[in-house]
């Protein structure tokens, strides 16, 4: 499916003048550097951080990303190994997480996402010393290197047997949601009961303890995207302790960090946080969500102003809990897709963008400034960069220059060019035919339940059969 969003594409946009001259017709607001700077010349990019006790050796950062390509008992395969090796020969400093790893088998996405139970150490002490070798290959040093890993359960969209078979354990029905995802609305057995959430929060603490013996220097707590713990921060007609008002819809949350301070107190602790939402787009008539249906930080489609109130207040409150890392994201990539991830060209099972994806972009990374204003002493990681291609470096080092974030993050661009941060902080040019220009292959892919990777960019995957299937596929959609 082509973009039907009749605006300039990024590559398109041929100098940084150009990119300005775009970002005021669309009345956004983002500090654009004309040159970005190498470490030598005292980019801010080279600047250390200290996160969770050790100092990072840069600004860059790279995201957490669902994979689809460890084997099925939750193990790292080649493919896995392969990623986080890419990982390591990055350049950042800072990798957040990695990888979503279940702290159950019933939260996977995929049945191919690894876990991370105490039966899954070996296999995750084999990502980690995987990366840290790559790294020290490339770089000669790890001592200013600092890892975690990103704990998940994935709730409502939890398929850990088959890509083609939800096996759903939810926060609380949701009219839209359950309608948009074929839930039944009467069935009781899918809702999570406030008991075995308190065994939940315990199988995190476990987790968390294995990625601690393991050497990981923290853990994310994930909160994002529509899976469990972001679902309860909407569950607002749900009855008990874990719903109703703020108080009960963060009180997972808070529980959970509670239990992993608890077990492995010298660990440190982020949350991937989306920071705003929107209900399942596009909305049809009748679909217009009640107050009790409205999501955690309600995007108006509208007017564009996000309800800012409960979101930034739980940001504060995180500081209050023990986080001290934050990583800002928003939305779905389920039910709306483009103000997760902006993208010129969708995955063949979405819609054409109803925004120029630049806007989407400015908009997550002024989610990010908001919440470093919010907490300042949280480490604040910013989202939104890959799709300024090109002027990935000019964006991310006016963003730390200004004080917007403490640190850029990078998902989907390491997967065709994961060494863009070595390449900016040693002066060398882009290598432009390695960015990734948001073509989505690496989510039409895993949607039909083939592995994760950049087909378009990596010569590695050019190669492989789920090339050529994803070709017909998208033809067939065409």
């Amino acid at each position: 499916m082509s973009s039907d969003y009749d605006v300039p594409k990024i590559a398109q946009l041929k100098s940084v003048e150009a990119l300005r001259e775009r970002l005021e017709e669309l009345g956004c607001i983002l500090p654009v550097d004309d040159q970005p700077l190498s470490a030598s010349e005292s980019s801010p990019l080279a600047a250390p951080l200290t996160l969770a006790g050790r100092d990072a050796g840069n600004r860059w950062c790279i995201h957490p990303m669902e994979g689809w390509d460890g084997e099925t008992d939750g193990r790292p395969s080649e493919l896995t190994l392969r990623r986080w090796r890419h990982f390591g020969q990055s350049g950042a400093k800072w990798i957040w997480g990695g990888e979503a790893a279940a702290v159950r088998f019933d939260g996977r996405a995929n049945p191919r996402q690894i876990l991370a139970t105490p039966a899954h150490e070996d296999g995750l002490r084999q990502l980690r010393d995987t990366l840290v070798a790559a790294h020290r290959e490339a770089f000669g040093s790890t001592d200013d290197l600092v890892i975690g890993l990103q704990l998940t359960h994935s709730g409502r969209f939890s398929r850990p047997t088959r890509s083609d078979h939800p096996e759903p354990r939810i926060a609380h029905h949701h009219r839209l949601l359950d309608a948009r995802f074929g839930i039944d609305p009467h069935r009781a057995d899918i809702v999570w009961g406030d008991t075995e959430l308190l065994t939940l929060a315990d199988d995190y603490a476990e987790a968390a303890e294995t990625a601690w013996k393991v050497g990981f220097d923290f853990v994310d707590i994930k909160c994002c995207h529509g899976y469990l713990l972001h679902e309860f921060l909407s569950a607002r007609r749900r009855r008990g302790a874990f719903g109703g008002d703020w108080e009960g819809r963060t009180r997972l949350l808070r529980t959970v960090i509670e239990r992993v301070r608890e077990r492995v107190p010298e660990l440190g602790i982020g949350v991937r946080l989306s920071l705003f939402d929107l209900p399942p787009w596009p909305m049809q008539p009748g679909e217009e969500p009640a107050p009790e249906e409205a999501m955690f930080g309600q995007l108006d489609w509208e007017s564009g102003e996000v309800a800012w109130e409960e979101p930034l207040r739980l940001v504060r409150a995180l500081e209050d809990w023990g986080v001290t890392m934050l990583n800002v994201s928003a939305g779905c990539p389920y039910y709306c897709p483009h103000i997760q991830r902006p993208a010129a060209f969708p995955p063949s099972d979405g819609y054409p963008p109803p925004e120029d994806p630049l806007v989407g972009a400015v908009r997550l990374l002024e989610a990010a400034r908001r919440a470093k204003q919010a907490a300042p002493s949280l480490k604040v990681v910013g989202t939104g960069l890959t799709y300024l291609q090109d002027y990935v470096p000019h964006v991310a080092q006016g963003l730390i220059r200004h004080g917007w974030m403490d640190a850029v993050g990078l998902g989907r661009m390491v997967l065709s060019y994961p060494t863009l941060p070595a390449d900016v902080l040693a002066g060398r040019p882009l290598q432009r035919r390695r960015i990734c220009r948001t073509f989505s292959d690496c989510t039409t892919a895993p949607r039909q339940g083939w592995v994760s990777g950049c087909y378009p960019l990596d010569p590695f995957y050019k190669q492989r059969p789920e090339r050529q299937w994803l070709l017909e596929y998208k033809q067939s959609r065409s």
